[in-house]
């Protein structure tokens, strides 16, 4: 049986990186007796696969994380047992029964993923937010209508210009916050600070500046069309 799990990470979490939250879920795992499977072999380890890690200094809604059950478990037990010796910034949840497949497991199909950008009054703090100049909102339609919107991305090889607007489903500016809906995952991959240096650049200003927080939504996968939440993929 495989099963998914949403956790959430928040507060002072946002600040550890994903093979520390990792390492954390494996040892978790086994103080909440969840019947996790191993792998065989000479060094068995935990069945588990993150669907897709989040950057340092994001905080998430929508965190997901794939294992393999040794045998069946109830969704509210393993969820109460989880919670219970989770640390403060993290909280499970959702735990969903997922297909058995190799195709189905959230680091392959992933698609695209939301965030909630907020601007805070200074560096120190990401709660004490401002709200969206008046200007900002007035450009964000000339923004996106650029035929193209051509940026230097960085890869682990290289670093080479990319037309990054077909990657921008949504962009959004509200009152008090941006929302933007990206592509996401192993085909397309764009992160949501190079949406915004992009955009703040537009405007004339410079991003190194200017407080920023990033808070991821929602992941997404692609079903009949549609992107759909990963939790929504329960069997």
């Amino acid at each position: 049986m495989k099963a998914r799990i949403k956790f959430r990470k928040t507060g002072v979490m946002k600040f550890i990186g994903h093979l520390d939250v990792m390492r954390y879920f494996q040892k978790a795992m086994r103080r909440a007796e969840i019947p996790i499977a191993f792998t065989s072999g000479y060094s068995p380890h935990m069945i588990m696969s993150f669907a897709q890690p989040l950057g340092i200094g994001i905080t998430s809604d929508a965190e997901y994380l794939d294992i393999e059950l040794s045998e069946p478990v109830a969704a509210a037990d393993a969820i109460r047992q989880l919670n219970s010796v989770m640390v403060e910034g993290i909280e499970v949840v959702g735990f969903v029964r997922i297909a058995d497949d190799k195709k189905s497991s959230g680091m392959t199909i992933v698609a695209a993923a939301g965030y909630e950008v907020t601007f805070p009054k200074t560096f120190r703090t990401s709660d004490d937010i401002i709200q969206i100049p008046e200007p900002w909102k007035v450009r964000a339609d000339s923004f996106m209508e650029q035929e193209q919107i051509v940026v230097w991305k960085k890869t682990k090889r290289s670093e080479k210009e990319v037309d990054i607007k077909p990657m921008i489903y949504d962009f959004t500016v509200n009152k008090s916050s941006i929302y933007l809906l990206l592509a996401t995952g192993s085909e397309q991959n764009l992160k949501p600070d190079l949406v915004m240096e992009t955009y703040v650049s537009y405007l004339g200003l410079d991003i190194e500046k200017i407080p920023v927080h990033y808070h991821r939504l929602e992941v997404y996968a692609r079903k009949d069309g549609e992107l759909v939440p990963l939790e929504a993929l329960e069997i």
